[in-house]
């Protein structure tokens, strides 16, 4: 029995590109995953004949050593669609400029794996080109845009492709949030500054370099608009909802990080106020997304538990998510690691596995 194969081309060689490429690299499987592009934004490995690349556990070296300059989305299209047999597109990166080809890739059946977010939280008319289920079309994976190597989006599409139906979904989705919130808020009294949690969490690396870009509630509105818009709501985009800010209105435009975190103190009493409030009725503060589809409402922002809920009980920097449908009257809880490299380039890999066991031949 012939084995049968796929090819491969990896944009993103950063953090989770990086344990994306050795776990791929490292990967024993019954299918071939032929590398054919390694790309970041200053070196690229490319095979021209669409053999597999001779890449091993040192793969760096060889990428960095490489002079070759990435390929532009319009040549990396065309050199796909030349691919002699079925290509997997993974887009380990943030970037808005490769999500927006996305649509030409798919429609030209170049199937995509990704944790890249920007596309799946765009418009309609993406997200419905997208999965338009064409059967010319390539296939789409993105378990990793919301949970990174948690099992959301596959658990709630089986749900829904077996008749079920999504009443509520609420949860913490960032990894980041998380953290910040255990530790500013918990069953026990503490006189703890939501500034010095912020501060710690950079510290730690749990926030992005700029940690304004946690704390405006954007990335969550992001995964919150995904496992909508996969229940049945026509979410228009992840400003067309509330999204509360923690980031206090005055510091919004202070230019730099530092000075954000230099200024943030200043600003510390209205959350330690709803913190105290929040205690002295037995509850805890938590940053929360919530989809509820039978009034088709979606929030973002900070909900107060009580002590004896999961979410009060919560450690580090876990997501926890918990999906109410008409067959699971008692919500189905996920959690675990949301974020970490490791953790999110499993993800990447298991949706490329799930694309090659389709389209491999």
């Amino acid at each position: 029995m012939s084995t049968k194969s796929v090819n491969v081309a990896v944009i993103g060689a950063g953090v989770v590109g990086t344990a994306f490429l050795d776990q791929i690299i490292a990967m024993k499987s019954s299918i071939n995953y032929n590398l054919i592009v390694v790309s970041e934004t200053e070196h690229c490995l490319i095979s021209k004949d669409y053999s597999p690349l001779a890449l091993n556990a040192q793969w760096r070296k060889t990428l960095d050593a490489s002079s070759a300059k990435a390929l532009s989305m319009e040549e990396m299209l065309e050199y796909l669609k030349k691919s002699p047999i079925p290509a997997i597109l993974v887009d380990n990166t943030s970037s808005a400029y490769i999500s927006g080809y996305y649509t030409k890739f798919v429609e030209a059946g170049i199937s995509i794996a990704t944790p890249n977010k920007k596309a799946f939280s765009s418009d309609m008319t993406t997200w419905n080109t997208l999965f338009s289920n064409k059967p010319s079309n390539g296939l789409v994976y993105h378990e990793a845009t919301v949970g990174a190597g948690l099992p959301i989006i596959g658990t709630l599409r089986d749900f829904l492709q077996t008749g079920d139906e999504v009443e509520k979904i609420e949860g913490i989705f960032s990894g980041t949030l998380s953290y910040i919130f255990n530790e500013f808020s918990t069953t026990k009294p503490n006189d703890i500054k939501f500034s010095d949690v912020v501060k710690v969490a950079k510290e730690l690396g749990y926030t992005e370099p700029d940690p304004r870009d946690d704390l405006n509630g954007l990335d969550v509105a992001r995964k919150v608009t995904i496992v909508a818009r996969i229940s049945g709501l026509n979410v228009e985009s992840p400003t067309s909802f509330r999204v509360q800010s923690l980031i206090p209105k005055p510091l919004e435009s202070i230019e730099s990080s530092e000075q954000f975190l230099e200024k943030l103190p200043q600003y510390d009493n209205e959350l330690t106020k709803l913190k105290e409030e929040a205690a002295a009725e037995n509850k805890v503060l938590r940053f929360i997304g919530k989809v509820d589809v039978p009034t088709q409402t979606v929030s973002v922002g900070i909900e107060k538990y009580d002590y004896s809920h999961p979410f009060a009980a919560l450690k580090g920097s876990d997501n926890v998510i918990s999906i109410k449908t008409k067959r699971y009257t008692n919500p189905v809880v996920v959690q675990g690691a949301g974020a970490g490299a490791a953790v999110t380039a499993a993800g990447v890999l298991a949706d490329t596995i799930k694309i090659a066991q389709r389209i491999a031949i």
